[in-house]
C-alpha cells in the first residue's frame, strides 16, 4: 500500500499542475511605476538576498511589483505545502507514530491558515496601485508576520517528534525554502508599503466608542435576563443607555443541565460559521463549574463572546504536556484561531505541573482577540500568545519558565503576573518572545502591570529561585515593560544572561517608567539590544500604536482599555 503513494516531490508537482498559473506578472501593464531597479538591488533589503535574486523575475521593476510577485509566489508555495501535508495525513495514518500525527495535524492547521492569510494579503495589495490605508497595511504585515510564525511552529513540532525521520526530513526541507520565500515577501511589502507609525496622541475617552444596536432578534425572557445581567455588567458600561454590545444569539452552558448545553465544546459547535463583525457576537455564557475538557475554537467560528461567572468560579482545565507526547502547540487546554474572539471572567488551567515541562493553558493564534478579567494558570509555557494581534486586560498569569511566550503583537494591560515556585534548579523567566524576522510587527508589550511572587514562591526561601523579566527565545525577540510595578524578586540583571552571544545584538528589550524594588535598572544587562527608553519610544508599544486600534475591534468588545501611556 505504501508503495502506491505519491512521494512529497511527485505530489507537489502534481498539485502544481492543478493550481492556476500564478507565477507570471506583466510589470509593463502597471502604469504607476516609480523607480525601476534590478532584482539584485531590491533584494539587498531582505534577509535572503541570494535566494531573493533566484526567485524574482530577471527584469527591472519597482518595489510594489516585486512585492506582488513575491506574495503571489508565496501563495502558490503555501498551497503546495498544504497539499503535501494533507497527503501525509490522509494516506499514511496507519504508518505514523502518534507523536508524528500530532505534529502533522499542527502543520495541517497552520498551512491552511497560511493559505488564507496570503489570499487576503494578495487581494488587498492587488486592488490598489500603491496606496493602502494604515489599517490595510497593518493587516497585511500582520498576516505575513503570522505566516513565518506558523512555519516555525510547524517545524518545531516536527523536530520534537520521536520517530518518522523521513517525513520530518522531507517536510523540513520544504519548510526551510518556503520560509525564505515568505521572508522575502514580508521584507518587500515592508519596504514598499509600511510607513512610519501614525501619531496616536489623541484625547482619551473614559469608555471607548460602542456600536449602536441591541440584540437583533426576538429573545425569550430567559435570554433577555441573561443578556441584561451579563452584558450590562460594570465591565460593559457605556456613555449612553442606547449603546449596547451587539449580540446575535445567546446559549448557556451549565453542567447540571439547566442550560442549552452541558459542555463548552457542544456550545461552540452550535455557533454560526463565518459571521461578520456587524452581525454581532454569538454569546456563550458558561456558568460556574469545573469543566474538564479541551476547548478549541476553529477559524470559522468568528466573533464568539464567552463569558463565565468569574475567576476561580468558571474553570476550564486540562493536563496535556510535551512530556506526555503532545507538541507545545497542541498541549493547550484552550486554543483559539477564530478572529474576533472575546473571553471574560474565566479561569483556564493546565495542571500537568512543573515536572512535565511545556504545558500550555491558553494558546491563541487568532487575530483581534481580547481576554478580560481571565486567569491563566500553569508552570512552563502557560500563556502562548502565538500570532496575530491580541489584547489582555486585568488578567492573572501564573507560571515559571517562559510562561508568557509566542510571536503575536500583544499588549498585556493592567494585568497581574505571578512567577511561581519552579522545580529545584530551575529559574523563572516571565517572557520568551519568538520574533524571527526584523520585519515582523510582533512583540510583547507589558503595560501598567503588577509583577509579584505567587503564594508558593513568596512562602519559599526565595534565594534559590532567580526570576527574570525574560530571555531571547528567537533572534529578533522583542519585549517591552512599561509603567509596571515590579516586586523585589526580579533579578538585578533583569533579563536572563546567556553564556554565548546569540541574539544579544538583534533583540529589542526595553523598560520605561517602571516602579517598585525590582525596577531599578542600574545593574541590568549590558547587551546592545537592551534599552532604557523615553516616553516617545514607549508610545510605540501602546495599544494605539502597537495594535492600531481605531473605531473597531476593542471598542466593539466593550472592554475598557488605555490607548496611550498612563
Amino acid at each position: 500500500m505504501a508503495s502506491k503513494l505519491f512521494s512529497p516531490i511527485t505530489f507537489s508537482f502534481f498539485i502544481l499542475l492543478l493550481i492556476p498559473f500564478f507565477t507570471f506578472i506583466s510589470f509593463a501593464d502597471i502604469s504607476h511605476l516609480t523607480t525601476l531597479v534590478p532584482p539584485e538591488t531590491i533584494c539587498k533589503s531582505t534577509l535572503y538576498s541570494s535566494y531573493c535574486k533566484s526567485v524574482l523575475p530577471n527584469q527591472t521593476a519597482n518595489v510594489f511589483d516585486y512585492g506582488r510577485f513575491a506574495i503571489l509566489k508565496s501563495l502558490l508555495q503555501s498551497r503546495i505545502f498544504s497539499s503535501v501535508v494533507n497527503n501525509y495525513v490522509q494516506y499514511r495514518y496507519p504508518f505514523l507514530s502518534k507523536t508524528t500525527i500530532r505534529a502533522l495535524e499542527d502543520c495541517q492547521l497552520l498551512a491552511s491558515l497560511n493559505v488564507d492569510y496570503l489570499k487576503k494579503s494578495y487581494e488587498t495589495i492587488n486592488t490598489t496601485s500603491v496606496d493602502l490605508s494604515t489599517l490595510e497595511v497593518d493587516d497585511v504585515q500582520t498576516f505575513l508576520s503570522a505566516i513565518l510564525t506558523n512555519q516555525q511552529t510547524c517545524l518545531e513540532g516536527l523536530i520534537s517528534t520521536a520517530s518518522d525521520s523521513s517525513i520530518k526530513n522531507a517536510l523540513s526541507v520544504l519548510l526551510y525554502n518556503d520560509t525564505k520565500l515568505h521572508g522575502v515577501s514580508l521584507a518587500l511589502f515592508t519596504k514598499g508599503w509600511v510607513p512610519m507609525k501614525k501619531d496616536c496622541w489623541q484625547p482619551e475617552r473614559k469608555y471607548p466608542m460602542f456600536r449602536n444596536g441591541s440584540l437583533p432578534l426576538k429573545m425569550s425572557s430567559q435570554k433577555r435576563a441573561i443578556y441584561e445581567s451579563v452584558c450590562k455588567r460594570k465591565i460593559f458600561e457605556t456613555d449612553s443607555e442606547d449603546e449596547e454590545i451587539r449580540v446575535s444569539d445567546i446559549v448557556i452552558v451549565c453542567q447540571d443541565g439547566g442550560g442549552n448545553f452541558t459542555t463548552i465544546n457542544d456550545a461552540i459547535l452550535a455557533a454560526p460559521n463565518n459571521t461578520n463583525s456587524s452581525d454581532g457576537y454569538f454569546l456563550i455564557y458558561v456558568t460556574a463549574g469545573v469543566y474538564q475538557e479541551y476547548v478549541s475554537i476553529p477559524k470559522n467560528n468568528r466573533y464568539l463572546l464567552m463569558i463565565g461567572d468569574g475567576i476561580n468560579r468558571t474553570i476550564i482545565t486540562g493536563n496535556r504536556s510535551v512530556d506526555d507526547g503532545w507538541t507545545t502547540f497542541n498541549s493547550a487546554t484552550f486554543a483559539v484561531v477564530a478572529p474576533g474572539f472575546v473571553a471574560v471572567d474565566i479561569t483556564i488551567r493546565n495542571t500537568a505541573g512543573p515536572t512535565k515541562h511545556q504545558a500550555v493553558a491558553l494558546q491563541s493564534g487568532a487575530d483581534m482577540t481580547t481576554f478580560y478579567s481571565c486567569s491563566f494558570e500553569g508552570y512552563q509555557d502557560t500563556l502562548y500568545t502565538h500570532s496575530l494581534r491580541q489584547f489582555y486586560r486585568e488578567c492573572d498569569i501564573y507560571g515559571t519558565v517562559d510562561f508568557i511566550f509566542g510571536n503575536a503583537a500583544v499588549v498585556l494591560q493592567n494585568c497581574n503576573i505571578y512567577p511561581r515556585l519552579p522545580m529545584t534548579g530551575q529559574f523563572n523567566s516571565i517572557t520568551a518572545q519568538g520574533r524571527t524576522d526584523p520585519n515582523q510587527n510582533t512583540g510583547i508589550s507589558i503595560h501598567n502591570c503588577t509583577i509579584r511572587a505567587a503564594d508558593d514562591l513568596a512562602a519559599s526561601d526565595g534565594t534559590s529561585t532567580q526570576t527574570y523579566l525574560g530571555r531571547p527565545w528567537k533572534e529578533y525577540s522583542r519585549t517591552v515593560y512599561m509603567q509596571s510595578l515590579m516586586d523585589s524578586l526580579i533579578n538585578p540583571a533583569g533579563w536572563h544572561e546567556w553564556s554565548g552571544s546569540f541574539a544579544l545584538s538583534t533583540l529589542y528589550y526595553a523598560e520605561y517608567g517602571n516602579r517598585g524594588r525590582g525596577s531599578e535598572t542600574a545593574n541590568r544587562v549590558t547587551w546592545p539590544g537592551y534599552h532604557v527608553i523615553d516616553g516617545a519610544d514607549a508610545a510605540n508599544f501602546t495599544v494605539c500604536s502597537f495594535l492600531l486600534v481605531e473605531d473597531d475591534w476593542l471598542p466593539r468588545t466593550g472592554v475598557p482599555y488605555t490607548r496611550g501611556l498612563v
